[in-house]
């Protein structure tokens, strides 16, 4: 009897799958089953989706952003830097470091006919900032090196010109926070400045950055010979935290360093949330589909009543039973996460083709590009995120079968063939 039921022990998977993939005498248990597998399906392809989605909208809002900000800051605690020229020597004699480029910097108001915005104005020296971020790439009108020409020259973005209505050619008026003081009283300084050129990275500061040259900004922001820092470029965007922890240590003067972590480092964190809740609100869905199996199990029991007492007749220990119903819950598991893993990388892989071919079909754009700043879904679709969510949706399923296995292990087979 005891070589009988490990024997049963030992076929218990493969029974299990049987009962999983035969044809049900209940048409009632197919459908509930055949509705399992089918949740399993949707949550984890939508799971898969959403995450290659995600990861897609995060790296691209890392590349736009960080295409304009410097991988690393180095301010004055005192609020001026006069000696910035021997300070940027000695930032670039670092190894891990490609330039450094000063910089000033306020918030300023932009005025054009009866339109006023609120923005934020940036001098820059041309030529240094060429070496330290991709500005240049970016200009869709003009170019960089335009703001050392001839008069006061200014380039916007490309969100922000819209707003104002004005293009290259045209003068907007630049209000600072700095007062002038007249005979004929106290003022605000302000400054017309020709648009030399057009940028556009796709990102919010379309909306709200310009850009001067340093001479005009020292001349408009009364800096004089002072800028308000340094922006760094180093040889490794990901490294730049410990590389600007290094120059922190071997500065002397009273200076603020600072990376793009901890400038732009909330904004990232956000993405990373919003990821995270959206990840376990999809994943409730796969938690609905395998706690779905507990229906078809349930009633795959009941169903199977007499094959169980049957089984314990022959000698079939409780463990047994129980392992055939879990591989029973787990064979339809599997097959409906297979599916939706596959279903799940293919749709991730394709999203902007699927987009595309869609908006073609319907005549519809559904992320307009005057509205919003990315106007395809990016995808970038991470292994990783497709393991975990395999084994949460297969360890989800592993629990939702426990239950009924091991009601189905406590059945008498007495009491069951006492009445057939």
């Amino acid at each position: 009897m005891t070589s009988r039921g490990s024997a049963i022990a030992n076929y218990a998977p493969f029974i299990g799958l049987r009962y999983s993939f035969s044809r049900k005498r209940n048409r009632f248990t197919s459908v509930i089953a055949m509705v399992s597998m089918l949740g399993m399906v949707l949550g984890v392809a939508s799971l898969i989706t959403v995450l290659a989605v995600m990861n897609g909208f995060a790296g691209e809002l890392r590349g736009r952003i960080l295409s304009l900000v410097a991988h690393g800051y180095i301010v004055s605690v005192d609020g001026g830097m006069a000696q910035w020229q021997q300070l940027s020597l000695q930032v670039e004699a670092s190894p891990a470091v490609v330039a450094a480029s000063p910089y000033i910097t306020d918030k300023v108001i932009f005025s054009s006919g009866r339109t006023l915005r609120g923005g934020v104005l940036t001098a820059k020296e041309p030529q240094r900032e060429n070496r330290v971020s991709g500005l240049s790439e970016a200009m869709r009108s003009g170019s960089l090196t335009s703001l050392e020409g001839e008069g006061f020259n200014v380039v916007l973005g490309v969100a922000l010109a819209r707003i104002l209505g004005v293009g290259p050619g045209d003068q907007v008026e630049v209000v600072v926070p700095r007062l002038t003081v007249t005979p004929l009283g106290v003022f605000p300084r302000s400054k017309r400045l020709t648009v030399s050129g057009l940028f556009e990275i796709g990102a919010q500061p379309d909306a709200y950055q310009a850009y001067v040259s340093l001479a005009t900004g020292q001349n408009l922001l009364g800096q004089r010979e002072q800028v308000d820092g340094l922006r760094v470029k180093t040889r490794d965007l990901f490294s730049a935290p410990d590389t600007m922890a290094q120059l922190d240590e071997a500065l002397t003067g009273p200076y603020t360093v600072k990376d793009w972590s901890q400038t732009q480092g909330s904004l990232f964190r956000a993405v990373k949330l919003e990821k995270l809740m959206v990840s376990l609100l999809l994943l409730s869905v796969v938690t609905v589909a395998a706690f779905n199996i507990v229906s078809t199990l349930v009633m795959s029991v009941a169903e199977k009543r007499r094959d169980i007492a049957v089984l314990r007749t022959m000698g079939a220990r409780a463990r047994g039973i129980m392992a055939i119903f879990v591989a029973h819950g787990l064979g339809l598991a599997t097959a409906g996460i297979s599916i939706g893993a596959l279903l799940g990388v293919t749709l991730a892989t394709n999203i902007s083709s699927i987009t595309a071919f869609v908006e073609d079909t319907l005549g519809v754009k559904w992320f307009d590009p005057t509205v919003y700043f990315i106007s395809e879904l990016p995808s970038d679709l991470q292994w990783a995120d497709v393991l975990a969510v395999v084994l949460a949706s297969l360890c989800l399923s592993l629990l939702a079968t426990l239950d009924p296995a091991w009601r189905a292990a406590r059945i008498a087979p007495a009491e069951v063939l006492r009445y057939e």
